[in-house]
């Protein structure tokens, strides 16, 4: 399947394409385990979210994580603090954009897919919390 991408037309370097590879591997695998995709590479000022799925009423912010080595740990390692942070307020915002009929929110987890040149390696779900 085919995912709309909100990226600029023109040449991709070697890295980008690689990592269009992991997420569309991502897509794939979260939807062969029973997610539907919302969006892709939805973008602010305060981060970027690699992929919004819905798993049952769960909606699921995920970082794809792509290494071609694991010699400083798999891409699950590479998701400090400050990147959490930046996801966590990039969800926010694509929470105040989507949902304003001032109703409940859905519940939310921050996932971690894995991947490396042959695929998906690692889905860590609900990989780290939001602060209140």
């Amino acid at each position: 399947m085919t995912y709309l991408r909100r990226r600029p037309a023109g040449a991709r370097t070697t890295r980008q394409r690689i990592g269009d590879s992991a997420e569309d591997a991502a897509c794939m695998h979260l939807e062969q385990n029973g997610c539907r995709i919302v969006a892709r590479n939805v973008r602010y000022r305060e981060g970027e979210l690699d992929v919004v799925a819905e798993d049952g009423a769960t909606l699921v912010f995920v970082e794809v994580r792509m290494r071609s080595r694991n010699d400083f740990g798999d891409g699950a390692d590479s998701v400090d603090a400050f990147k959490r942070q930046r996801l966590v307020r990039a969800a926010r915002h694509y929470l105040a954009q989507h949902f304003t009929n001032g109703g409940k929110l859905p519940p939310c987890r921050f996932d971690v897919v894995t991947a490396d040149n042959n695929g998906v390696t690692d889905w860590i779900r609900d990989a780290f919390n939001a602060p209140d």
